[in-house]
């Protein structure tokens, strides 16, 4: 009989993505809500994102970064699939506070790249760097996302306040 002193990378593989799951999949789930306005969307491409990753194995270099840009890119992919207007379900997400269903209402009448930079950067707490290789720009751009977000969200919680 052969004695094993290390897991099989499968195994092991598959522990780091539990562990990744238990620590960040909450705070994913909640970024993805944020930008999507759906509680099954964010869901779905959460649930998603951790399967692909499994599937795919030792592929993945950086398995967290990996799926926060996979999570993102499949919740952005149902919501152009749904053809739709973001219409916020907020008045199904009972366990927010009222602050926080007037910041998700101010998000969705954001674009979508704006949308995005402001989760990954100031919700996900990503640097600039790594928010524009989650979402496939540049820095320089998400820099502008960023400014023009704060300030339109400025606006429109302004407004919710009279």
């Amino acid at each position: 009989m052969t004695k094993v002193d290390r897991a099989p990378a499968g195994v092991e593989r598959g522990e780091r993505l539990e562990r990744l799951y238990r620590e960040r999949g909450a705070r994913m789930w909640h970024a993805v809500l944020a930008f999507a306005g759906d509680p099954e969307v964010a869901s779905d491409a959460v649930a998603e994102a951790f399967a692909q990753a499994l599937r795919r194995g030792d592929e993945i270099r950086d398995a967290e970064r990996w799926i926060w840009r996979t999570v993102f890119r499949l919740a952005s992919g149902e919501l152009k699939s749904r053809r739709r207007t973001i219409a916020m379900s907020v008045e199904r997400t009972y366990e927010m506070e009222e602050p926080a269903r007037e910041l998700v209402a101010a998000l969705s009448r954001l674009s979508e790249r704006q949308r995005a930079a402001v989760v990954l950067h100031h919700a996900a707490g990503y640097p600039i760097r790594e928010v524009a290789a989650i979402v496939g720009s540049t820095p320089a751009a998400v820099k502008v996302h960023l400014m023009r977000a704060r300030r339109r969200l400025r606006e429109l919680l302004e407004d919710s306040d009279d």
